[in-house]
């Protein structure tokens, strides 16, 4: 089975690294208060932007700044690597699909690529720049995918047969779809993905 697995809020707990940087660039070099907006639109990958009000000059400008810092130092979540190295030993060819771009100072593909390592995440290829999932899932034939963002899971299930998980996480826990199967952690992923192979 081809496998497609976002990292950010799916492997790695993002959210938690971006949040702090987020609230300390907005008092120390927005000068101003660090108001989060937890009922705000929360659909995609760049929640952060719609929840703490920045505009297209302070968001770039945030990036420039700690991007590459936030990914070097996100933590991964619990059993994540064990349960993607399982799954890559029993056979399927994983795919780690993210929207991280690149930035003009920073090589965010080695930067990943070196977390990746670090992290012990074993995989058959690295995509960055995914900013067209649902394309990307046709291409590489993927059969399951993986990700936190409501709106790919959503575009992906409603114009292919892929199956899709939603990675839980704090931004999401309000968004559903019928044909989203929601899930909470990387041992309930392993138990279904095994269910599915027994039956």
């Amino acid at each position: 089975m081809n496998i497609g697995i976002d990292i950010d809020d799916t492997i790695s707990e993002t959210f938690e690294t971006l949040l702090p940087y987020a609230q300390k660039y907005v008092i120390e070099d927005l000068s101003r208060e660090a108001i989060i907006r937890m009922d705000s639109d929360c659909t995609d990958h760049l929640y952060i932007l719609k929840m703490i009000g920045w505009n297209d000059e302070e968001a770039k400008k945030f990036w420039l700044k700690y991007y590459s810092e936030i990914l070097k130092q996100v933590n991964i979540k619990k059993f994540a690597a064990k349960v993607i190295n399982k799954l890559k030993e029993k056979g399927h060819i994983i795919y780690l699909i993210t929207a991280r771009w690149d930035m003009p100072n920073d090589n965010i593909y080695q930067i990943t690529k070196d977390w990746l390592k670090e992290n012990n995440i074993k995989y058959d290829k690295l995509i960055i720049n995914a900013s067209d999932k649902l394309r990307l899932i046709k291409d590489n034939n993927i059969d399951l995918f993986i990700d936190d963002s409501f709106n790919n899971c959503k575009d992906i299930v409603d114009n292919t047969d892929t199956k899709v998980y939603m990675m839980t996480s704090r931004v999401n826990e309000s968004l559903n779809d019928e044909k989203i199967k929601r899930v909470f952690s990387w041992p309930e992923i392993l138990h279904l993905i095994e269910k599915e192979e027994n039956n």
